[in-house]
């Protein structure tokens, strides 16, 4: 598995995290075969949220994480862990000092460690109170709780708002990103147009992280619109399916690994994370490291998906 810098912080990482949000689908027997086949592929890098699960099962991915894989000092070594938190179902997205603290101590306890590799914050707060947010980090940092800190859907401007109270740098933003939601990309295309594709809907997030050497994680890798579907397979994208059945051929993979390549292929070092649950597509997932798509098969992918060049 190829590896990558994940931000400033130092840490080396796989180039494919291992999204957890679907995880309790499984039960211990399924999510421990899955778990360890991620490890023995090198994706030991798992995302979870204090929120996967959902409404009363809220942690559930976590616990059942920790069960499946039988976590102790020894095995917790293996494994890079990163969680997020800041979203409270149906009431809020709270960043206070106090939220964030009794998150990561739930978080810890339900993951049966001490420590997260990587926190993140999940979705801006509009209440946000910088200051909390650092007392909040260093405390935990301090503490040993916490290694490495970042956010979620946020644009430049709260990142650097952020930034100016919290001492230790912003590693990570994960946002959603796949060939089918591609906008951060298209408006750096459309510059000084005046179709909707040259709209600057997030501020130049993607040329911002590159600059400051935050590391994107993509979220919902194969989805069109906002879990509206996959991609892959879709009637819904003929032109792009058939794209990619060719250029898969051509490699000897599967469509798969061509979606995940078309993100691996773009020079920001963007960590893709995988959603599924399916031990043959993660294999599929971390057959892209393997591959280097030229441009023009990058760009056939890109129209072929319905986004326009200028």
């Amino acid at each position: 598995m190829k590896t990558i810098s994940l931000g400033t912080s130092g840490l080396r990482v796989p180039a494919i995290a291992i999204g957890c949000m679907r995880l309790n689908g499984l039960d211990k027997a399924k999510a421990q075969r899955f778990i360890h086949t991620c490890i023995d592929l090198g994706a030991n890098f798992f995302d979870h949220a204090d929120v996967y699960g959902g409404g009363a099962s809220a942690g559930a991915c976590e616990t059942l994480f920790a069960e499946a894989l039988g976590m102790n000092s020894l095995v917790r070594e293996n494994v890079m862990l990163q969680s997020k938190c800041g979203i409270r179902p149906g009431v809020a997205f709270d960043f206070s000092k106090e939220h964030i603290l009794a998150s990561v101590d739930g978080i810890l306890k339900r993951l049966k460690t001490d420590y997260l590799d990587t926190l993140l914050l999940h979705r801006p707060d509009a209440l946000m109170e910088p200051e909390e947010v650092a007392d909040a980090f260093t405390a935990l940092h301090n503490a040993g709780k916490v290694r490495i800190f970042g956010v979620s859907n946020q644009n430049p401007m709260q990142i650097r708002l952020l930034q100016k109270y919290v001492p230790l740098p912003i590693a990570v933003n994960q946002l959603q990103l796949s060939i089918t939601n591609a906008a951060m990309i298209s408006q750096g295309l459309h510059v000084n147009m005046q179709d909707d594709a040259a709209v600057n809907r997030d501020g130049g997030v993607l040329d911002f992280c590159r600059l400051n050497d935050i590391t994107i994680q993509a979220w919902s890798p194969f989805q069109y619109g906002f879990f509206e579907g996959v991609f892959l397979g879709s009637e819904k994208f003929p032109a792009l399916n058939a794209k990619i059945t060719e250029i898969a051929a051509k490699y000897g993979v599967s469509g798969t690994a061509i979606a995940i390549a078309w993100i691996l292929r773009h020079p920001a070092h963007i960590q893709p994370v995988t959603g599924s649950m399916n031990e043959e597509r993660i294999k599929d997932c971390v057959k892209a490291t393997d591959i280097t798509l030229t441009r023009e098969e990058w760009y056939a992918i890109y129209m072929a998906a319905g986004n326009t060049l200028p």
